[in-house]
């Protein structure tokens, strides 16, 4: 009788280059990763198995397609950073006991965990918890997930008296599983995955701390939240903590206040105040955008800002957006203030008859809207509650869609440009799960997007199920000096909203029927889009948006007559200059101008008055010699017509 010898089992892995190889049943991405690099090896952190998230030490047991996940990912980040949030929560757990956890996820650029802690924590505090991560770091405690049953969870965290897991318990179906993540002594409530053990975590650093309501919501407790950020090389860190340096000094809040542009008031929590030199900044956005709308064939509009009830029923507004409008009443019927344009913007359409020669119809607005943000989410001008949205409808046939969306992608690049972001990142969101229309109108609308941007040659990105509730989208991402995105600009189809509100056109044939409705906005929001300015460019604003352009320095009273005229001189040519006659001497006036980023100083004294010539300074550049009045002035056209 033959002796029976046991096949081990074979299962086959797709790599996204499109080849594959033959594993033993139960390979770990982490060993798979060894048979591929040593590199590759050391520096996993995670995997993407047929397109879902796994932890580095999963067994695979199926076919599939494996992609590693190295820091360098954007996924990979997430795993390394979330595990970091893990590694700050186990400390503080250790250091206070007492505290409860809240949420601890991943964000842009490093991690948070919010917790409910009778002590209030100070920046030396951080120091003590780093301490106390180090430590763990040194044990390399394996980090294991857990499927459990609800109930399981349940008594895991009634146990360890953490209130904030089980009211999250409490909103999942009892019937369904729950995942847990240990590290030692240490157990979260969390989908994962994570590093395979703390000792992966290699260097962090604690930057701040803030205050935050639990789930976002005033009327629940503040807790304290902790940010960090993990790398695995020291180089990273200390590229991050000068990158966040950096940021601190070009904070628009920091700087909109040090050049009085404007103010925020606890009499109107999210309502920006807008002092005079703001002021200059936002007229000559609006003005350099009408421009170049009215030469695009644009018609700017005005609507108001109340509307009763039944138009946002009808927009589908009241059912997808009520949570974050205002309401009132006016003569006991039911009013809402527009968190959007688009609606009133239909009336004005809608008003006359429209037929296919009209087309394309483009019906811009520089529309003041409002939105109800929670207070947590509040940021300077990068989130408030009323802002003035750069709106713009095009209406036309189907026919003429691909067209129109190529001209708004040229214009919008050209604004950017403009404004001096030269490098955009550019997404294509498709149809959510909460979406109106047909999926055949979704199907036609996503490949006319797919059609204009491949038309122009853009690389995108695709989001799948990202899309607005009416219609699919194009986002711009703008980079700024620091390489950091901005989403500003939305391009989106919409076939619902225009036969909700019963817009129509007559078309070839003289019947009616509902226009494509293409809705977009370049700037976003113009507040939010100065707050960007600010920090991109440190307020060192280029010479067409600075709040003062050129401030005339006389070196003492006996200049001060000549200094008068070339003021009159500059005025006349529409610049906006400063007469600095303050009785402190010259070098004072010319680093207090610097500290106020005025980017030209002319200074006044014996030479310059009798030569007729102008000693020119420029903002960080310092003294660019003597020039006459008319080349300078010339130069200063040349740089304002330019805006560079």
């Amino acid at each position: 009788m033959g002796t029976v010898i046991e096949t081990q089992k074979i299962i086959t892995i797709e790599f996204p280059d499109g080849s594959s190889k033959e594993f033993a049943v139960n390979s770990t991405p982490l060993d798979i990763a060894r048979e591929i690099s040593t590199n590759l090896y050391e520096n996993a952190v995670g995997a993407k198995f047929d397109g879902q998230l796994v932890n580095i030490y999963a067994p695979l047991t199926t076919n599939g397609v494996l992609e590693i996940l190295t820091f360098d990912s954007p996924e990979g980040k997430e795993i390394y950073w979330h595990s970091g949030s893990h590694l700050m929560a186990q400390a503080i757990k250790r250091i206070w006991p007492q505290a409860q956890i809240a949420i601890g996820p991943p964000v842009d650029n490093g991690f948070y965990y919010d917790i409910d802690l009778d002590v209030s924590l100070t920046p030396e505090d951080l120091g003590r918890i780093e301490d106390e991560m180090r430590k763990i770091v040194k044990e390399d405690l394996p980090i294991r997930g857990e499927v459990i049953s609800h109930d399981a969870a349940r008594r895991i965290f009634e146990e360890r008296k953490e209130g904030y897991k089980l009211e999250i318990i409490s909103d999942i179906n009892p019937n369904e599983t729950v995942k847990v993540y240990h590290q030692g002594e240490f157990t979260d409530l969390c989908r994962g995955p994570h590093l395979p053990s703390t000792g992966k975590t290699k260097y962090f650093k604690l930057t701040s701390l803030a205050g935050a309501y639990w789930r976002g919501d005033e009327r629940n407790k503040m807790l304290q939240r902790i940010y960090g950020v993990s790398f695995p090389e020291e180089k990273q860190l200390k590229e991050h903590l000068t990158f966040l340096e950096e940021s601190k000094k070009r904070d628009h809040r920091k700087l909109g206040k040090e050049l009085d542009l404007f103010s925020f008031h606890q009499e109107a929590p999210g309502f920006v105040f807008w002092h005079g030199k703001g002021m200059i900044i936002y007229n000559e956005i609006l003005d350099y955008w009408r421009q170049v709308h009215e030469r695009e064939g644009y018609q700017e509009l005005k609507t108001p800002i109340i509307l009763n009830d039944k138009l946002w029923r009808k927009s589908g507004h009241w059912e997808h957006y009520k949570e974050n409008m205002y309401f009132t009443k006016i003569d006991e019927s039911d009013y809402a203030v527009k968190p959007m344009n688009c609606p009133g913007g239909l009336l004005v359409y809608s008003n006359s008859m429209k037929s296919y020669r009209d087309f394309p119809l483009k019906l811009a607005e520089l529309g003041l809207v409002h939105r109800h943000e929670k207070k947590g989410v509040l940021h300077g001008l990068l989130r408030v509650r009323q802002f003035t949205q750069d709106d713009a409808h095009v209406y036309c046939t189907q026919e003429q869609m691909k067209d129109e969306i190529v001209k708004i992608i040229n214009l919008t690049l050209e604004i950017y440009e403009t404004f001096g972001f030269k490098d955009v990142l550019i997404e294509l969101s498709t149809r959510p799960q909460k979406a109106m229309g047909s999926k055949e109108i979704w199907d036609f609308s996503e490949k006319v997007l797919v059609e204009a941007l491949n038309s122009l040659d853009i690389n995108f990105k695709l989001n799948k199920g990202e899309g607005a509730f009416y219609g699919p989208k194009i986002d711009f991402h703008i980079k700024d000096c620091l390489a950091r995105l901005w989403q500003c600009c939305t391009i989106q189809l919409d076939f619902s909203m225009p036969e909700r509100l019963d817009a129509t056109y007559v078309n070839k044939e003289g019947n009616r029927e509902p226009p494509v409705m293409i809705h977009r906005a370049i700037l976003g929001s113009i507040e939010r889009f100065i707050g960007i300015l600010i920090e991109h460019y440190g307020g060192d604003f280029p010479l067409w948006l600075a709040p003062e352009q050129i401030v005339i320095i006389p070196v003492s009273e006996k200049h001060l007559e000549h200094s008068r005229k070339l003021h009159e001189i500059f005025r006349n040519e529409h610049f906006r200059v400063k007469f600095d006659d303050r009785s402190e001497k010259v070098g004072y006036k010319i680093r207090d101008n610097e500290v106020k980023k005025v980017p030209y100083m002319l200074v006044v004294g014996e030479r310059e008055e009798k030569s007729g010539q102008l000693s020119v300074r420029r903002r960080l550049k310092g003294d660019l010699g003597l020039m006459s009045v008319d080349d300078f002035l010339n130069m200063l056209i040349d740089e304002r017509r330019l805006k560079k």
